[in-house]
C-alpha cells in the first residue's frame, strides 16, 4: 500500500522504558541478560524433549511448541529494545513499526492457544486417565496446534489489515518500548471504530476462548479430585497441573492487570510494567518452571548433562592417546 493511502507519517518514536538516563547501562545489562536466559532455557527444553524418548508425549509436544513460541515472541520486541537503548535512536520505520505489531500478536495468541490446548490435556490425563492415549493421539495434537497457528495468523493478519486504513497525521510518538496495538490508536487521526470492533470479535477470542477453556478444565479436575478426595489424588494433579497453573497466572496477570484495571491516560508506567511482565519475565520463568517442578524433565537433564561430561571424558582421551602415540 502507498504511503499517500495509509498515512503521512513515514516513521514513529519509541519512547521506550522510562528509566533514568545514568542508568542505561545497567537496565541494557539487565535485559540482555534476561533475553539471553529466554532464548537458552527454552531451546533447552526443546532440546531436551527431542532428545530424550520418555518425553514424547502429547503434554512435552504442547510444552516444546510453547517454548518455541516463547523466544519468538520475546525476540519481536526485546532486540529492538535493547538497541534503541544502547544507541539512542528511538526511530522505527512505518512498515517496521506494523510488522513488529503484526509479529507481536500472532505469537502472543499463540501463546493463549497453547496453554488452553495444554489445559485441555492435563484435563484428559486426570479425569479420563485411561483414555488417554486413545483421546490425545498424534492427529489430535498436531491438529490442535496447527489450529492454533492458523487461528493466530488470521487474527493477527486481521488487526494488521483494520490497522493499515488509519492516517497518523500528527504526533507520532509512542509511549512504549515497541509499537503497541492500542498506542497506534491514540496516535490516528481517523476513526478507529471498525479497529475497536476487530478487537472485540477476533481478539476477544484469542483470549477470551482458551482462558474459558482453562478454567472449565481446572473446574472439572477439581471436582473430578473432590468426588475421590485421596492425597495420592491430589498430589498427582498438583504435580501434573502445577507447572501449567504457574505458567497460566504469570502470563494473564500481567494482562488481567493492563487491560482489566487500565491505568488513567496520564500515566503509561503501569502499562510498560505489565508489559515487560508478559513479554520479557514470563518466557524467561517458564524454562525454570517447567524444568525444576518437573522430574521428568530434570531427568532428562541429568541424563543431557551425563551424556555431555561422558563425551567430553571419551573426547580427552582420545586426545592424550593421540599426543603419546606421537
Amino acid at each position: 500500500m502507498r504511503p499517500e493511502n495509509h498515512s503521512s507519517v513515514s516513521q514513529f518514536l519509541l519512547l521506550g522504558l522510562p528509566i533514568p538516563p545514568g542508568q542505561q547501562g545497567v537496565f541494557f545489562t539487565l535485559f540482555l541478560g534476561m533475553y539471553l536466559t529466554t532464548v537458552l532455557g527454552n531451546l533447552l527444553i526443546i532440546l531436551l524433549i527431542r532428545l530424550d524418548s520418555r518425553l514424547h508425549t502429547p503434554m512435552y509436544f504442547f510444552l516444546s511448541h510453547l517454548a518455541f513460541t516463547d523466544v519468538c515472541f520475546s525476540s519481536v520486541t526485546v532486540p529492538k529494545m535493547l538497541m534503541n537503548m544502547q544507541t539512542q535512536d528511538q526511530s522505527i520505520p512505518y512498515a517496521e513499526c506494523v510488522t513488529q505489531m503484526y509479529f507481536f500478536i500472532f505469537f502472543g495468541c499463540i501463546d493463549n492457544l497453547l496453554l488452553g490446548v495444554m489445559a485441555y490435556d492435563r484435563y484428559v490425563a486426570i479425569c479420563h486417565p485411561l483414555h488417554y492415549t486413545t483421546i490425545m493421539g498424534k492427529k489430535l495434537c498436531t491438529s490442535l496446534v496447527a489450529v492454533s497457528w492458523l487461528f493466530s495468523c488470521s487474527s493477527a493478519m486481521s488487526h494488521t489489515l483494520s490497522l493499515a486504513r488509519l492516517s497518523f497525521c500528527a504526533d507520532n510518538t509512542i509511549p512504549h518500548f515497541f509499537c503497541d496495538l492500542a498506542a497506534l490508536f491514540k496516535l490516528s487521526c481517523s476513526d478507529i471504530s471498525i479497529n475497536e470492533l476487530v478487537i472485540f470479535t477476533v481478539g476477544a477470542l484469542g483470549i477470551i476462548t482458551p482462558l474459558t477453556g482453562i478454567l472449565a478444565s481446572y473446574v472439572r479436575i477439581g471436582v473430578s479430585i473432590l468426588r475421590v478426595p485421596s492425597t495420592k489424588g491430589i498430589c498427582k494433579a498438583l504435580s501434573t497441573c502445577g507447572s501449567h497453573l504457574s505458567v497460566v497466572f504469570l502470563f494473564y496477570g500481567p494482562i488481567v492487570v493492563l487491560y482489566i484495571f487500565p491505568s488513567s491516560n496520564n500515566s503509561n508506567d503501569k502499562d510498560i510494567i505489565a508489559s515487560v511482565m508478559y513479554t520479557v519475565v514470563t518466557p524467561m520463568l517458564n524454562p525454570f518452571i517447567y524444568s525444576l517442578r518437573n522430574r521428568d524433565m530434570k531427568g532428562a537433564l541429568g541424563k543431557l548433562f551425563r551424556r555431555e561430561i561422558l563425551f567430553s571424558n571419551f573426547s580427552f582421551l582420545i586426545f592424550v592417546s593421540l599426543c603419546f602415540h606421537k
